[in-house]
């Protein structure tokens, strides 16, 4: 009997050192100083990230003084957020903000720091951001091996299906997140080859990052168990598993917790998203087709996209996730012969299951899909792609080079063609807006927003032509509802006006806008004690909603109650210290109460933040006035004369002052 051979068994450490080194691909060693090769592959990767960064910044250049949309300006920092304690508030006060990703809103704060209300460095950060996630693309699949990887990270920086996330300032959420996220697969797959301690902890920090700026990034430790698989055929419980067990323990974590807040917080409940199992199959099916078909052919890309009708009658809906599942086998079947397009679906649909309709998430309310939801799911597509391509060009030519340029200019110029043309949408949120409705008419809530900016601007018989045109497609809708009521109140319509504020109440019982805004009316109609009443519901239903509390410390005032009022309209000046009206209406609350000294600081202040104009000045004379300061008072009518010689109401109380002056 023969001796039989054996194989010694390589401890998996050991194996780990032995592995080929991917990031030396180019000629690197540990230690060693860089070979001439490995310098001319690190020039040459700057120039491609150089050139990247560049046309990046040109695809996105219209929308780079582009103005607020939607919820931007809740997410620029609210004036209640913009302080210290704002920012204290965002990390430990869930509810703060609309969502509970602190990350991302310290980067908002931060930025309103940096840039105030100017939207062009919101727009320069979030195209940054992405470039650089563009480049942490290319480093990954270049250290995995992948073909044509310059294709790759190129798709994902000029594919137009990514303009929704980049252009539009309220997605910081998804580049910061995306960029914390591709950094941390990034130091992993090093941490891979190394087994160090400190490239595993850095990896770990960077996904908790992540999940701070935005939670979808939960399924990047499946992604990198897809990415094992795919490079060797097979994933090892001890080396490629356990060391990402506590990841999943922390996604899982961060999802939950977003999964509660959006219900709870943000109101992403009620008859809207009450769905039986079946009918989430039915959406996730659908949805899953869309994103890969809008990834392959990117034309009519919307803001809102139809909202589907889902039915378990209709036959032909259960055909999308019966052929999503039939896609996984067959690819499984191929599998031996190649594991890139199994390997690829299963990242697409992996990255995009928290936003396939299994949990509830409030956008669900307009649509089932939306853009920016898959801004991390294409790459897995993109990877196949550039990877398809460049073996293809490998098998038909040896000139490499040349096959590149015609990739790129083939695939890479009317790419970026497209996404600079969709770009456009969001240099305003005007054109954003009909932009949707030409491409989804049905759009309501497009309708509400662009009714609301028409308002906003005095156009309020378009105003209000929107609004009937948002509630004749969905007469439940509160906001428009609420819109119309104050599109109505700006017009004297008042007694019309409270009826509409009442039905958004009505459709929403918790709706603090539409409260306050009926309170308004009341007000304006005379009945105070109702207005009180609905701005302290207002109140106790938002205790920081500041406009609220200046209405009801007003109408206090009102009521012969300035001592009641007055803590209102104190903590609205503190909140405020650079809002005229917030000074204006403390003011009043101090004089009516005898302090003339106090309401004559606050009144002041008026003429501080207003240097240019007339009617602070006439303000501040009166208030000294009545106390008694007439030499003073007189100071400050001539300079409101002096910048407004026509100020018939200037001139009015100047020669009242003089002539008790005896001077005139």
């Amino acid at each position: 009997m023969s001796k039989q051979k054996t194989t010694p068994v390589v401890p998996a450490a050991r194996r780990a050192k032995k592995r080929p080194n991917r990031a030396g691909a180019s000629g690197e060693v540990s230690g060693r100083r860089p070979s001439a090769a490995a310098r001319l592959e690190r020039l040459r990767f700057l120039l491609f990230a150089a050139a990247l960064v560049a046309a990046t910044l040109a695809a996105y250049e219209p929308a780079w003084h582009g103005s607020p949309v939607w919820d931007d300006d809740a997410h620029m920092t609210r004036a209640d957020l913009q302080g210290a304690d704002g920012l204290r508030r965002i990390w430990v006060e869930p509810g703060a903000t609309q969502q509970y990703y602190p990350l991302a809103h310290s980067a908002f704060w931060l930025e309103h720091r940096l840039f105030g209300d100017d939207t062009f460095g919101y727009h320069l950060v979030n195209v940054l951001l992405h470039a650089l996630s563009a480049l942490l693309l290319a480093l990954i699949l270049r250290r995995l091996g992948a073909t044509w990887w310059w294709l790759a990270a190129c798709l994902f920086a000029l594919h137009p299906i990514e303009v929704e996330s980049v252009a539009w300032i309220s997605e910081l959420k998804n580049v910061l997140s995306g960029a914390l996220y591709l950094g941390a697969a990034l130091v992993y797959l090093r941490f891979d080859e190394s087994r160090g301690r400190g490239a595993y902890a850095a990896a770990l920090v960077l996904f908790v990052l992540a999940l701070l700026a935005k939670s979808v990034t939960a399924t990047l430790p499946a992604a990198l168990l897809v990415a094992f698989w795919w490079r060797s055929g097979r994933i090892g419980w001890r080396r490629d598993v356990v060391p990402l067990l506590p990841w999943f323990a922390v996604g899982i974590g961060a999802g939950l917790g977003t999964a509660w807040a959006e219900r709870t917080l943000i109101g992403a409940r009620g008859a809207t998203f009450d769905l039986t199992l079946i009918d989430r199959g039915l959406v996730a099916g659908r949805a899953f087709w869309f994103y890969l078909a809008s990834l392959a052919w990117p034309a009519n890309l919307a803001f809102v996209y139809p909202r589907w009708r889902i039915d378990q009658a209709a036959w032909w809906q259960h055909l999308f996730p019966l052929a999503a599942v039939l896609l996984a086998g067959a690819l499984w079947m191929l599998r031996r012969r190649t594991r890139a397009p199994l390997a690829a679906i299963l990242f697409f649909g992996g990255t995009l299951v928290p936003a396939l309709g299994f949990v509830n998430v409030y956008p669900f309310r307009y649509s089932f899909v939306a853009d920016h939801f898959q801004y991390l799911a294409g790459i897995g597509i993109f990877a196949l792609v550039a990877a398809a391509l460049g073996t293809a060009a490998a098998r038909v030519t040896t000139r490499q080079a040349a096959a590149a340029a015609v990739a790129a200019a083939v695939i890479v110029v009317p790419v970026t063609v497209a996404t600079w043309n969709q770009s456009r949408d969001y240099e305003s949120a005007e054109a954003l807006y009909r932009a949707t409705l030409e491409r989804n008419p049905a759009a309501w809530l497009a309708h509400n927003n662009l009714g609301y900016l028409l308002l906003g601007r005095g156009e309020n018989e378009e105003a209000k032509a929107h609004f009937r045109s948002a509630l004749a497609l969905n007469p439940d809708y509160a906001e428009a509802h609420n819109n119309m009521g104050y599109s109505l109140q700006a017009e004297g319509n008042l007694e019309s006006a409270a009826a509409e504020f009442r039905e958004a109440i009505r459709l929403e019982p918790n709706y603090a806008e539409a409260i306050n805004n009926l309170g308004a009316a009341e007000e304006r109609l005379g009945r105070l004690q109702d207005a009180r009443a609905d701005y302290e519901r207002a109140l106790a239903l938002r205790p920081r909603f500041l406009q609220a509390r200046v209405n009801l410390g007003m109408v206090l005032v009102r009521l012969d109650k300035p001592a009641e009022a007055l803590p209102y309209l104190s903590a609205v000046a503190d909140a405020l210290p650079d809002d005229p009206d917030a000074h204006q209406a403390l003011g009043v609350a101090l004089q009516r109460l005898g302090r003339h000294d106090a309401a004559i600081a606050q009144f002041r202040a008026i003429v501080r933040l207003e240097p240019g104009a007339a009617a602070p000045h006439v303000t501040v004379g009166n208030a000294l006035y009545l106390a008694g300061r007439l030499e003073e008072a007189v100071g400050e009518y001539r300079a409101a004369i002096a910048i407004d010689p026509g100020s018939a109401e200037a001139q009015k109380y100047l020669n009242a002052a003089l002539d008790r002056l005896g001077e005139r």
